[in-house]
Protein backbone atom coordinates (compact mmCIF):
# COMPACT_ATOMS: atom_id res chain seq x y z
CA UNK A 1 0.00 0.00 0.00
CA UNK A 2 0.78 3.45 -0.85
CA UNK A 3 2.01 5.01 2.43
CA UNK A 4 0.58 8.53 1.50
CA UNK A 5 -2.84 7.58 0.40
CA UNK A 6 -6.12 9.55 1.50
CA UNK A 7 -7.61 6.18 1.70
CA UNK A 8 -6.62 2.55 1.92
CA UNK A 9 -8.44 -0.63 2.33
CA UNK A 10 -7.15 -3.71 2.29
CA UNK A 11 -9.62 -6.93 2.35
CA UNK A 12 -12.09 -4.88 3.57
CA UNK A 13 -15.70 -6.48 4.09
CA UNK A 14 -18.99 -6.12 5.76
CA UNK A 15 -21.18 -9.00 6.74
CA UNK A 16 -24.86 -8.57 8.46
CA UNK A 17 -26.44 -10.93 10.62
CA UNK A 18 -30.41 -11.20 11.01
CA UNK A 19 -31.82 -13.90 13.43
CA UNK A 20 -28.76 -16.38 12.60
CA UNK A 21 -28.32 -15.58 8.97
CA UNK A 22 -25.12 -14.45 7.96
CA UNK A 23 -25.95 -12.12 4.49
CA UNK A 24 -22.76 -10.60 2.83
CA UNK A 25 -22.27 -6.86 1.81
CA UNK A 26 -19.17 -6.38 0.69
CA UNK A 27 -16.32 -9.13 0.52
CA UNK A 28 -12.43 -8.70 0.85
CA UNK A 29 -12.33 -5.68 -1.24
CA UNK A 30 -8.85 -3.76 -1.78
CA UNK A 31 -7.72 -0.64 -2.94
CA UNK A 32 -5.99 3.38 -2.33
CA UNK A 33 -7.60 6.69 -2.89
CA UNK A 34 -4.98 9.32 -3.36
CA UNK A 35 -5.71 12.89 -2.55
CA UNK A 36 -7.22 14.60 -5.25
CA UNK A 37 -8.75 11.94 -6.95
CA UNK A 38 -12.39 11.73 -8.45
CA UNK A 39 -13.46 7.73 -7.44
CA UNK A 40 -17.20 6.97 -8.97
CA UNK A 41 -17.88 3.61 -7.07
CA UNK A 42 -21.17 1.96 -9.28
CA UNK A 43 -22.96 -1.06 -9.80
CA UNK A 44 -26.73 -2.29 -9.64
CA UNK A 45 -28.95 -1.84 -6.10
CA UNK A 46 -27.34 -4.76 -3.82
CA UNK A 47 -23.93 -4.23 -5.04
CA UNK A 48 -22.23 -3.48 -2.21
CA UNK A 49 -21.15 0.65 -3.46
CA UNK A 50 -23.54 1.99 -0.58
CA UNK A 51 -22.14 -0.18 2.03
CA UNK A 52 -18.73 0.56 1.27
CA UNK A 53 -19.19 4.26 0.81
CA UNK A 54 -20.89 4.20 4.56
CA UNK A 55 -18.03 2.21 6.02
CA UNK A 56 -15.17 4.65 4.04
CA UNK A 57 -17.09 7.44 5.64
CA UNK A 58 -17.33 6.34 9.01
CA UNK A 59 -21.05 5.82 9.11
CA UNK A 60 -20.87 1.75 9.44
CA UNK A 61 -17.35 -0.26 10.88
CA UNK A 62 -16.00 -3.30 8.80
CA UNK A 63 -16.63 -6.51 10.01
CA UNK A 64 -12.76 -7.69 8.87
CA UNK A 65 -10.12 -5.97 7.12
CA UNK A 66 -8.12 -3.00 7.68
CA UNK A 67 -8.93 0.75 7.19
CA UNK A 68 -6.14 3.26 6.95
CA UNK A 69 -7.07 6.98 6.33
CA UNK A 70 -4.58 9.40 6.61
CA UNK A 71 -2.30 7.06 7.37
CA UNK A 72 -3.84 6.09 10.09
CA UNK A 73 -5.17 2.65 10.81
CA UNK A 74 -8.87 3.40 12.16
CA UNK A 75 -9.80 -0.29 13.74
CA UNK A 76 -8.96 0.84 17.31
CA UNK A 77 -11.10 4.81 17.00
CA UNK A 78 -13.66 4.98 19.33
CA UNK A 79 -17.07 5.79 17.99
CA UNK A 80 -16.37 9.88 19.49
CA UNK A 81 -13.39 9.95 17.92
CA UNK A 82 -15.51 8.37 14.26
CA UNK A 83 -17.53 11.20 14.81
CA UNK A 84 -15.00 13.59 15.27
CA UNK A 85 -13.57 12.36 11.71
CA UNK A 86 -16.86 12.69 10.29
CA UNK A 87 -17.39 16.22 10.87
CA UNK A 88 -14.17 17.66 10.34
CA UNK A 89 -12.57 15.85 7.68
CA UNK A 90 -15.48 14.01 5.54
CA UNK A 91 -18.28 16.00 4.21
CA UNK A 92 -21.35 13.81 2.90
CA UNK A 93 -24.23 14.60 -0.26
CA UNK A 94 -26.89 12.46 -0.12
CA UNK A 95 -29.97 11.53 -3.02
CA UNK A 96 -32.83 13.20 -0.78
CA UNK A 97 -30.65 16.49 0.58
CA UNK A 98 -31.05 15.67 3.94
CA UNK A 99 -31.52 19.73 4.42
CA UNK A 100 -33.48 20.69 7.33
CA UNK A 101 -36.98 22.22 5.99
CA UNK A 102 -37.79 25.32 7.67
CA UNK A 103 -34.25 26.67 8.63
CA UNK A 104 -32.56 28.94 6.11
CA UNK A 105 -30.03 28.25 3.74
CA UNK A 106 -27.34 29.84 5.33
CA UNK A 107 -28.36 27.91 8.70
CA UNK A 108 -28.20 24.60 6.75
CA UNK A 109 -24.50 25.14 5.73
CA UNK A 110 -24.11 26.70 9.05
CA UNK A 111 -24.84 22.99 11.08
CA UNK A 112 -21.24 21.08 10.90
CA UNK A 113 -19.67 24.60 12.08
CA UNK A 114 -21.94 24.38 15.44
CA UNK A 115 -20.90 20.25 15.95
CA UNK A 116 -17.08 21.36 15.49
CA UNK A 117 -14.93 21.50 19.32
CA UNK A 118 -12.99 24.49 17.87
CA UNK A 119 -14.67 28.00 18.82
CA UNK A 120 -15.33 30.30 16.01
CA UNK A 121 -16.67 34.12 16.60
CA UNK A 122 -18.11 34.38 13.65
CA UNK A 123 -18.78 31.12 10.83
CA UNK A 124 -20.13 33.93 8.45
CA UNK A 125 -17.81 34.11 5.57
CA UNK A 126 -17.31 30.18 5.85
CA UNK A 127 -20.81 29.85 5.03
CA UNK A 128 -21.06 32.41 2.27
CA UNK A 129 -17.42 31.02 0.68
CA UNK A 130 -19.40 27.70 0.59
CA UNK A 131 -22.39 29.26 -0.74
CA UNK A 132 -20.15 30.86 -3.40
CA UNK A 133 -18.53 28.15 -4.81
CA UNK A 134 -21.75 25.98 -5.55
CA UNK A 135 -23.61 29.40 -6.74
CA UNK A 136 -26.25 29.86 -4.00
CA UNK A 137 -24.92 33.01 -2.11
CA UNK A 138 -28.03 34.74 -4.00
CA UNK A 139 -30.58 32.43 -1.44
CA UNK A 140 -29.30 32.44 1.56
CA UNK A 141 -31.99 33.91 3.22
CA UNK A 142 -34.50 31.66 1.60
CA UNK A 143 -35.46 28.43 3.37
CA UNK A 144 -34.75 24.88 1.59
CA UNK A 145 -38.41 24.80 1.02
CA UNK A 146 -38.70 27.06 -1.35
CA UNK A 147 -35.55 25.81 -3.95
CA UNK A 148 -36.21 23.72 -6.45
CA UNK A 149 -34.13 20.41 -6.06
CA UNK A 150 -31.50 21.35 -7.55
CA UNK A 151 -31.03 24.44 -5.86
CA UNK A 152 -31.48 22.13 -2.80
CA UNK A 153 -28.34 19.80 -3.65
CA UNK A 154 -25.86 22.74 -4.19
CA UNK A 155 -27.18 23.68 -0.98
CA UNK A 156 -26.16 20.16 0.35
CA UNK A 157 -22.73 20.44 -1.68
CA UNK A 158 -22.22 23.71 0.43
CA UNK A 159 -22.79 22.23 3.58
CA UNK A 160 -20.34 19.42 2.81
CA UNK A 161 -17.93 21.95 1.70
CA UNK A 162 -18.18 24.31 5.26
CA UNK A 163 -15.60 22.49 7.08
CA UNK A 164 -13.55 22.37 4.22
CA UNK A 165 -13.24 18.11 4.60
CA UNK A 166 -10.70 16.02 3.03
CA UNK A 167 -12.96 13.84 1.12
CA UNK A 168 -16.54 14.50 -0.02
CA UNK A 169 -18.80 11.61 -0.39
CA UNK A 170 -21.57 11.88 -3.10
CA UNK A 171 -24.14 9.07 -2.92
CA UNK A 172 -26.41 9.12 -5.45
CA UNK A 173 -26.21 13.25 -5.97
CA UNK A 174 -28.55 13.44 -9.07
CA UNK A 175 -30.79 10.28 -8.17
CA UNK A 176 -34.06 12.78 -7.52
CA UNK A 177 -33.22 15.58 -9.79
CA UNK A 178 -33.53 15.97 -13.87
CA UNK A 179 -31.18 15.59 -16.24
CA UNK A 180 -30.58 19.53 -16.94
CA UNK A 181 -30.41 19.74 -12.79
CA UNK A 182 -28.21 16.58 -12.20
CA UNK A 183 -25.48 17.50 -14.95
CA UNK A 184 -25.36 21.25 -13.10
CA UNK A 185 -24.66 18.90 -9.88
CA UNK A 186 -22.16 17.01 -11.72
CA UNK A 187 -20.33 19.87 -13.11
CA UNK A 188 -20.01 21.58 -9.40
CA UNK A 189 -18.57 18.31 -8.08
CA UNK A 190 -15.77 18.03 -11.24
CA UNK A 191 -15.28 21.88 -10.23
CA UNK A 192 -14.97 21.15 -6.71
CA UNK A 193 -12.35 18.51 -7.99
CA UNK A 194 -10.21 20.42 -10.45
CA UNK A 195 -9.46 22.70 -7.48
CA UNK A 196 -8.23 19.61 -5.39
CA UNK A 197 -10.88 17.89 -3.69
CA UNK A 198 -11.71 14.38 -3.33
CA UNK A 199 -14.32 13.27 -4.59
CA UNK A 200 -16.07 9.71 -4.43
CA UNK A 201 -19.52 9.36 -5.95
CA UNK A 202 -21.61 6.26 -5.87
CA UNK A 203 -24.05 5.64 -8.50
CA UNK A 204 -25.73 2.86 -10.21
CA UNK A 205 -25.83 5.02 -13.60
CA UNK A 206 -22.93 4.82 -15.85
CA UNK A 207 -23.13 8.22 -17.08
CA UNK A 208 -23.38 10.10 -13.79
CA UNK A 209 -20.29 7.48 -13.09
CA UNK A 210 -18.43 8.64 -16.23
CA UNK A 211 -17.97 12.29 -14.65
CA UNK A 212 -15.50 11.08 -12.28
CA UNK A 213 -11.65 10.25 -13.82
CA UNK A 214 -11.79 6.54 -12.14
CA UNK A 215 -14.58 4.35 -12.13
CA UNK A 216 -14.54 1.26 -9.43
CA UNK A 217 -17.58 -0.97 -10.20
CA UNK A 218 -18.80 -3.39 -7.95
CA UNK A 219 -21.16 -6.68 -8.34
CA UNK A 220 -22.39 -9.14 -5.25
CA UNK A 221 -20.14 -7.40 -2.76
CA UNK A 222 -17.16 -7.33 -4.84
CA UNK A 223 -14.90 -5.17 -7.21
CA UNK A 224 -14.86 -6.26 -10.88
CA UNK A 225 -13.40 -3.42 -12.89
CA UNK A 226 -11.28 -0.58 -11.80
CA UNK A 227 -10.25 1.63 -14.19
CA UNK A 228 -8.84 5.68 -14.95
CA UNK A 229 -10.70 7.61 -17.41
CA UNK A 230 -9.43 10.75 -16.76
CA UNK A 231 -9.11 11.78 -20.56
CA UNK A 232 -12.98 11.33 -20.48
CA UNK A 233 -14.84 14.62 -19.17
CA UNK A 234 -18.65 15.76 -19.11
CA UNK A 235 -18.86 19.03 -20.66
CA UNK A 236 -21.27 21.87 -19.66
CA UNK A 237 -23.59 20.65 -22.29
CA UNK A 238 -23.50 17.26 -20.71
CA UNK A 239 -21.61 15.60 -23.78
CA UNK A 240 -19.01 13.07 -22.95
CA UNK A 241 -15.58 14.24 -24.06
CA UNK A 242 -13.19 11.82 -25.64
Amino acid sequence: MNLSSLIQIKNLSKTYENEGVATPAVCSVSFAIEKGEFVSIMGPSGSGKSTLMQMLGFLDRPTDGEYLFEEKNTEGFSDDELAEIRNSKVGFVFQTFNLLPRTTVFENVELPLLYDKKFFEDNTQKVLQALRSVGMEHRKDYFSNQLSGGERQRVAIARALVNDPSVIFADEPTGNLDSKSGTQVMKILQKLNDEGKTIILVTHETFTAEHGKRIIKMVDGAIVFDELIANRRIATDGELLK
